[in-house]
């Protein structure tokens, strides 16, 4: 059933988000920092202007081009009889503009030969939702732009009413920017060890400063026209120190890095990469030396209605030391237990369909991997993360849950070793943003003033100064540490008023973790950051020490 509203007046077309990076970009690379000015950002009014100008300027130009040919034809037709008061002819044009994830503006108006009178402007967006508008014959009607639910292809339907009852229809099919989360089980992609995926034969590691191309589409149950992909990327056998980029195929590579390692680790990080046109990504070796790659899949973005996300307020879901989520003590030698996912830790009873995690392994007698994947099912050959005897390593997990509400995690390790989870948000058919994959930014670097980040204290982003953002996917890294601590990322409480005005009180982090560090070492991992009321984000070091953070934008989920 339709509903119906009714808007009198013309309101213009609404501003798209935006973020306003205003920190310089450098890339950390094996060692050393290069700084490149970003350039700048445009705000949320610039965008406003542009997507009424765009939308009228397509719809001026669609009037032009039918009262050109109308009147073209009562030329030729100059013997017919003569015209009544009523117009000899009655039409009406769109102009459509995308904006943001999930929004469409319009600009509409009637090529006409009466001169004066009100026109009804009946707008179905095709959503269930009519929206009506009136205005002059001679002037561009700008409606109010339109979020829709979900992600996907809208028909677009406006029927223009005469003053003398005149009728005219239009249709215009819009596909949002937004994309939508498929979970995909986890499936191995790429792995130079023995030849998987990289298009030649054998075993091939990725050569200094090299690249390599993984398939995305037509891999696995992945089709044609994803977007962007989620990925958990695996260095090992790296020769020297040095670090990962992940991009689109077909793109240039940007100044960002995904995974940082060091010689001889074996070290993984999640990435959500954009998919080339050609259905590739590639990755690429920022080192002088060699290194062994292995990129897993877990689920996909497309522009179609499919799962939705919605991030949550950081909070732990197992910690097998305490017994929390999972039996009390450290899981055993190849052992897999379940964990409940639907109605735990802030998360629905039902409807997801994935879930975004942070996966730490603590203190391990021996090394290995865990394997986190859906509940029900037996544990696929891909891992989640890597470890060895005595490192507490974390990584950034989107797991799909198995029919049952549950994941699973198989520690593939001949010790003991504990295990920690943190739920940052979940995917569902009524998640509440889509997501917008954006051009590799750096927001954040210390190392480019000078200044690490305090011990116990924390950095906050409110760069992006634009309302309607659910999360941000953000690369986190730490470097030149000076003892051990961790990283926890959460929303701000305080305002961005408050910012201002000086009146802001210290917030307090959760007892979450986002990544782990010990003295003299640089690590990295990807987090879904939710952006709560206020879209502030806080990075807080839970270290003794100083230490530099990077932080790396790769792209936003907007609301519906």
């Amino acid at each position: 059933m339709f509903r119906h509203r009714v808007m009198i007046s013309a309101a213009v077309v609404a501003a798209a988000v935006g973020f306003v990076p205003v920190t310089a970009q450098a890339a950390p690379s094996a060692g050393a920092a290069s700084a490149t000015p970003a350039p700048p950002a445009k705000g949320p009014a610039d965008a406003a202007a542009a997507a009424k100008e765009a939308a009228g300027k397509a719809a001026a130009q669609e009037i032009a081009t039918k009262t050109a040919a109308a009147k073209a034809r009562a030329s030729a037709a100059s013997g017919s009889a003569a015209r009544t008061q009523q117009s000899a002819y009655f039409d009406v044009s769109m102009g459509a503009i995308t904006i943001d994830a999930l929004s469409v503006g319009l600009a509409t108006g009637v090529s006409t030969d009466l001169t004066y009178g009100l026109v009804r402007y009946d707008i179905d967006w095709g959503d269930g939702i009519v929206a009506t508008e009136f205005g002059l014959v001679a002037d561009l009607v700008y409606p109010a732009d339109h979020t829709y639910a979900h992600a996907g292809a809208h028909t677009i339907t406006i029927k223009a009413t005469g003053p003398g009852g005149e009728t005219a229809v239009t249709t215009k099919t819009m596909v949002v920017e937004g994309s939508e989360f498929t979970p995909h089980a986890p499936t191995r992609l790429l792995d130079t060890r023995d030849g998987t995926g990289t298009g030649t034969p054998g075993a091939r590691p990725v050569g200094a400063n090299g690249t390599t191309r993984v398939k995305i589409t037509g891999s696995g149950s992945i089709p044609a026209g994803v977007t962007a992909v989620a990925l958990n990327i695996t260095v090992t056998n790296a020769a020297t120190a040095g670090h990962v980029i992940a991009y689109a195929s077909g793109t240039k590579r940007p100044e960002t890095s995904n995974v940082n390692f060091v010689k001889g680790q074996t070290v993984p990080n999640l990435a959500i990469v954009p998919v080339g046109e050609d259905g590739y990504v590639e990755l690429a070796n920022r080192s002088f030396g060699s290194v062994d790659l292995i990129a897993d899949v877990t689920g996909y973005f497309s522009r179609t209605a499919a799962a939705g996300y919605t991030s949550l307020e950081p909070t732990r879901l197992v910690d097998t030391r305490q017994g929390l989520g999972a039996s009390t003590g450290a899981p055993g030698p190849q052992k897999t237990f379940g964990v409940q996912v639907a109605g735990a830790a802030g998360l629905p009873a039902t409807g997801v369909t994935a879930v975004s995690l942070n996966v730490t392994v603590v203190d391990p007698a021996q090394a290995g991997h865990l394997t986190v994947f859906p509940g029900g099912g037996q544990a696929p050959s891909t891992s989640s993360v890597n470890f060895t005897a005595g490192q507490t390593v974390a990584n950034a997990v989107i797991v799909p849950v198995g029919s049952d509400g549950r994941i699973s995690i198989r520690h593939a390790s001949f010790g003991h070793s504990g295990v920690v989870v943190d739920v940052t948000g979940y995917y569902g058919a009524d998640g509440k943003a889509a997501y917008l994959p954006g051009k590799p930014e750096r927001l954040e670097d210390t190392r480019t003033y000078g200044w690490p980040l305090k011990a116990l204290d924390y950095h906050h982003e409110i760069r992006w100064m634009a309302s309607g953002l659910e999360a941000l996917v953000l690369n986190t890294t730490v470097t030149n540490t000076q003892s051990a601590g961790h990283l926890t990322v959460a929303p701000d409480p305080n305002t961005q008023d408050d910012y201002r005005n000086g009146t802001v009180e210290r917030p307090t982090p959760p007892n979450t973790s986002v990544l782990n560090w010990t003295k003299d070492t640089t690590v990295a991992n990807m987090v879904q950051a939710g952006t709560g009321n206020n879209d502030i984000v806080d990075f807080w070091n839970r270290g003794w020490e100083p230490t530099d953070l990077i932080i790396d934008l790769f792209g936003t989920y907007s609301r519906k």
